[in-house]
């Protein structure tokens, strides 16, 4: 970008700041120009998972999960027949993916709850840092969506927004006076309202590590803040204290034929995770456990399950779907033939039969499956008109829409604050930090949604220095990813590809090339082993170096709570220099 444009646009990034403009897609053709800004024209991305070779759908199924890859800790809520779901987001940026649906099957991602920095504040933190299980709740009383989360980041902590449309955006957040996490929101049909949320518990009374507790306040609507003095313990540890439960978290509440129920989560978002539930004549408790908990899990099970293994499940929200009947959405996990979680907390959904006192999740205390039936009268249409895809598919950019899919994502700031498109495609403007910074970097990233996928882009690129460098990061975070990309050593252009383990740094392969543009790089993976390669000429790609482990992209090894991603990235602050050959 020339500098009166970048000074234009630093006043744009100022007024957004200040909640006087949103952000939009720049589009401006003839800011375009070949430098040491890269032009990605195209990428390519393509899922090819073996679980859905292997199960083709039938007439009247859909596919489970819903959301593939890290779209973790779902929430739902219902006006009339529109149903809308949200997503953590933890420091991407903009957060709180939100998507609509008339039939809880075909999805349309509508945009972010917290789309402008004026709500969102991530800018040096961790990627498993930002924004944490977001609740969204719909209260018929005033006719208004309230979305309520926690923001480990910018000094907030939990907030509530609102708004009449989530078609047309949200307020600015408002703090509520509260600690703890994963707040929800309940309206009682008497007008009454009351925000539920783990939180620790009470100064020296912690019974043993992950011992936690739920709290309920009554909650002041007309001012949109909790009422002082009313916070009660509701339940103590979890399901059963004398066990020692670990992570009660993640609450809902809800009414059913004049009786309360609390859902929560238990056990902990890994191998032990489950879903419980509890009961009771007021929303202020006393809550008395189920006797048939967990209502849903997937910690019974072993490896013997092959290709299509769900883990972790739990961290789930109800709602009333077509023909009355109940649904649940919530996270699991779909390791690889390495037990290795590289895609992440995905959003899963199940039908919840309600017949009895309790809801019980339908086949959630079996070995999921990859398909479901569809509710009666609704067609599969995931894919087609903008609906979210699922299954394997393929998915294609050219950069010169509109509007950029939601899809693409910034960390830790706006994807605007570096990024242009136009009718030449993506130019990025290369910041001087790089991916191994807790900084934002100019990186424009985008899923991994299977387990074995393959992801291409086309740039027109011409390093001038050797602190100059493009191409495409798999990204778990700052400290555990790889980078492959074209960069300058003594006057010659080099590709290299950069490991980064706990911190660590080092370059796996490098090599001179003579660099013609446009040039493409693509990954490849098949399970846990990934594979970097490059052509010069169309369709003769070659491979750097040879095949590597996935395992540093998994949460197994890299922890957090977000799922790998792969990012077109830019940086004019390059430490990957390899020897000289």
């Amino acid at each position: 970008m020339n500098r009166t444009i970048k000074h234009l646009f630093s006043l744009f990034i100022l007024a957004a700041s200040l909640g006087l403009v949103s952000f939009t897609v720049l589009r401006n053709s003839e800011a375009i120009k070949p430098g040491s800004d890269p032009i990605f024209k195209k990428a390519v991305y393509t899922g090819n998972d073996k679980v859905y070779k292997d199960h083709p759908l039938q007439e009247g199924e859909f596919y489970n999960p819903i959301l593939q890859g890290t779209y973790p800790d779902p929430a739902i809520t219902r006006k009339g027949d529109d149903y809308y779901l949200v997503c953590s987001s933890f420091a991407m940026f903009p957060g709180v993916p939100i998507f609509h649906s008339k039939d809880l099957v075909n999805w349309k991602q509508i945009g972010h709850v917290l789309d402008r920095q004026s709500q969102l504040d991530v800018h040096n933190t961790s990627i498993s840092q930002g924004v944490y299980a977001p609740g969204i709740t719909y209260n018929e009383q005033n006719d208004t969506f309230y979305m309520i989360t926690t923001a480990f980041a910018g000094g907030l902590g939990n907030i509530i927004l609102k708004t009449k449309d989530p078609m047309k955006g949200w307020s600015e957040p408002k703090k509520l006076n509260f600690e703890g996490i994963d707040p929800s929101i309940f309206f009682d049909d008497d007008g009454k309202a009351y925000v539920v949320h783990n939180d620790a518990p009470d100064k020296g009374k912690e019974l043993y590590q992950g011992h936690r507790v739920i709290k309920v306040w009554e909650y002041d609507v007309e001012n949109d803040q909790v009422i002082p003095g009313t916070d009660t313990i509701i339940v103590n540890g979890g399901v059963d204290l004398s066990q020692k439960p670990i992570w009660i978290e993640a609450p809902h509440l809800y009414k059913k034929d004049g009786t309360y129920y609390l859902m929560c989560a238990e056990g902990g978002t890994g191998g032990w995770h489950s879903e419980v539930i509890f009961s009771s004549d007021s929303p202020k408790g006393p809550f008395t456990p189920a006797p048939s908990n967990p209502i849903l899990t997937q910690r019974y099970f072993g490896d013997e399950r092959g290709a299509f293994k769900v883990d972790w499940a739990g961290h789930a929200d109800l709602v009333k779907g077509p023909n009355d009947q109940y649904y649940g959405v919530f996270l699991g996990v779909r390791p690889n033939e390495d037990n290795q979680v590289n895609t992440g907390r995905q959003t899963f959904i199940l039908p919840v039969d309600w017949s009895g006192k309790y809801p019980v999740f339908e086949n959630g205390l079996i070995p999921m499956k990859p398909t479901l039936k569809m509710p009666e009268g609704v067609e599969n249409h995931t894919g087609e008109n903008g609906f979210f895809p699922n299954g394997n598919f393929t998915y294609e950019e050219d950069f010169t829409g509109e509007n950029l899919d939601f899809r693409w994502i910034g960390l830790r700031g706006p994807r605007e604050a570096f990024m242009e498109t136009g009718k030449k495609g993506l130019e990025m403007e290369a910041f001087s930090t790089n991916i191994t910074e807790l900084k934002p970097t100019s990186t424009l990233f985008y899923r991994q949604m299977h387990r074995s996928f393959s992801f291409m882009t086309e740039m027109e690129y011409q390093p001038k220095k050797e602190t100059d460098l493009a191409g495409i990061t798999c990204y778990q975070n700052e400290r555990f990813n790889y980078l492959f990309g074209i960069t300058k050593k003594e006057g010659k252009d080099i590709i290299l590809l950069q490991k980064t383990e706990n911190g660590k740094s080092e370059i796996l392969f490098s090599k001179n090339i003579e660099l013609k543009n446009p040039v493409a790089l693509k990954v490849e993976a098949k399970g846990n082993s990934y594979e970097f390669s490059y052509a010069l000429k169309a369709s003769e790609f070659r491979v750097l170096g040879e095949a590597v482990s996935g395992d540093i992209l998994s949460t197994n090894v890299a922890g957090g709570f977000t799922g790998a991603m792969i990012g077109l990235y830019a940086t004019e602050g390059n430490t990957a220099i390899p020897q000289s050959n």
